[in-house]
């Protein structure tokens, strides 16, 4: 619009000065002639003409802006258009985006809809763990019991643990276990089947928990998860055999206090005390006396400690048995617990463990030990250990008999649910000066407890190297 005013006032400026040219010319004339010129009608014909030509640009230049005008028109025309069409397109996409999310939820609808109602084997799991060893053992004693002296030096495949795991839930509440181990019976050169967990239980919510049958006790349990390498060696209460891991009663467990990052445990079994393949069954086995056994435990940002014990006649208080004395166990543990590293310790203290059914006024029978521990992980998949345990028995027969056990080795997780460790492991039993030291204290004549304990020796040393593996589905 401004040039078209520009090109206009330029042709008005060219009309009046063509105007006043003529004008000019027209008294100069008159000045030198002094004589009335003829009209002339040239000047007027030049002046329409002009004003003919503006005519022709104005009417050409409105013709120019209108076309642009509805050049501009069809321009924001098209642009309305676009925004239109992006406006729809987002309303589309985001239709879609709503629709492709909520395709998961119709498609397990209708799948669940379709799929049959499972029985019973889709609440039920089963599965299985297995720890096995290739080893090489040699043992040299100093005891003069020649019976005992052992004969199991060599190399060879173990089969140490093979447990059948079948898990069921009934509902939120209730649910079961059956765990089934091997052992391998020496009598009948033959190896035996028998039940390791049988429980069923009812879980009221977090902090109480009520399990009937023969399942996990409070303490060996809780200190294997901590140790971590069970499928290496038992933990020092289990390997010294003053204590066991399952046994057949009524188990109570929870979460008693949570604040904060610091979390309170507690389990408590009352049992019969005769151990896990020792069930009563009718009127065998079965017990005048409960056996009880507990544990309180704390954990807060990886830091464990527990305070444990137990008190009973260890299944011996059947019919026509004096049982004079209960044995007792007192625990405690301190840990530390991250993804690199592990690192603790246990003592334990037991009275009159070989002593249930002695005559009364008997000798003090009372025995101490501790077990320190510690892996670290040098590699994502790759770690080494070490524990090392110490028992002394306090008893007459053998009045400073002790016994020292350590293993060291690596251990490498290829995948997850097995594990392998190259192992060397140690124990040297001292002044068992009639044999029936450190073996008996703990379990009875005649039956190995463990490593001096582990290997059956009395005095002497134990020594063994090997590949431990376990695997569990």
């Amino acid at each position: 619009m401004q040039t078209k005013t520009s090109l206009l006032s330029g042709v008005a400026m060219g009309v009046l000065l063509a105007a006043g040219l003529s004008g000019a010319a027209d008294a100069k004339t008159k000045k030198h002639h002094h004589a009335a010129p003829a009209p002339v009608a040239a000047p007027d014909a030049r002046v329409t003409a002009l004003a003919d030509e503006v005519e022709a640009l104005k009417a050409r230049l409105d013709a120019e802006t209108l076309a642009r005008q509805q050049d501009e028109a069809q321009v924001q025309a098209a642009q309305a258009k676009a925004a239109a069409a992006e406006a729809d397109a987002q309303a589309a996409r985001g239709q879609l985006a709503e629709q492709i999310q909520t395709i998961p939820g119709e498609v397990k609808s209708e799948v669940a809809a379709a799929t049959p109602k499972p029985g019973w084997w889709g609440d039920t799991k089963v599965g299985g763990q297995v720890f096995s060893d290739i080893s090489n053992i040699h043992q040299t004693t100093t005891s003069p019991a020649s019976a005992l002296v052992p004969t199991s030096n060599g190399t060879d495949v173990d089969l140490k643990r093979f447990y059948m795991i079948i898990d069921h839930n009934f509902n939120d509440m209730f649910s079961a276990d059956l765990t089934t181990d091997v052992t391998y019976d020496s009598t009948t050169k033959a190896s035996q089947l028998y039940v390791k967990k049988a429980w069923l239980q009812a879980k009221v919510s977090d902090e109480l928990a009520i399990r009937l049958g023969a399942s996990d006790l409070p303490w060996i349990p809780y200190v294997e998860n901590i140790y971590g390498y069970r499928y290496v060696e038992n933990v020092l209460i289990d390997r010294t055999k003053y204590g066991t891991s399952t046994d057949w009663g009524v188990h109570a467990f929870g979460q008693a206090l949570s604040w904060s990052d610091v979390k309170i445990n507690y389990a408590f079994s009352a049992i019969d005390g005769a151990g896990y393949k020792v069930e009563a069954a009718g009127t065998t086995n079965r017990s005048e006396d409960m056996d009880f056994e507990g544990r309180v435990s704390a954990e807060a940002d990886g830091f464990n400690a527990a305070l444990g014990g137990y008190e009973g006649k260890l299944g011996k208080a059947v019919n026509g048995v004096v049982t004079n004395h209960p044995a007792e166990r007192f625990d405690a543990l301190v840990a530390y617990v991250n993804p690199q590293f592990r690192i603790g310790g246990e003592y334990l203290w037991a009275k009159d463990w070989n002593n249930v059914t002695t005559a009364l006024g008997k000798p003090v029978d009372e025995s101490t030990g501790y077990s320190v521990f510690g892996s670290y992980n040098v590699l994502a998949k790759i770690a080494l250990f070490g524990r090392y345990d110490y028992l002394k028995p306090l008893e007459t027969t053998d009045p400073g008999e002790k016994e020292g056990y350590y293993n060291v080795g690596v251990s490498y997780t290829p995948v997850k649910g097995v594990d392998v460790a190259l192992v060397y492991k140690h124990d040297n039993v001292q002044n068992d000066g009639v044999g029936t030291g450190l073996l008996t204290t703990a379990n009875g004549a005649g039956t190995s407890v463990g490593s001096g304990s582990i290997g059956g020796v009395h005095g002497g040393d134990y020594d063994e190297i090997g590949v431990f593996t376990k695997y569990a589905w």
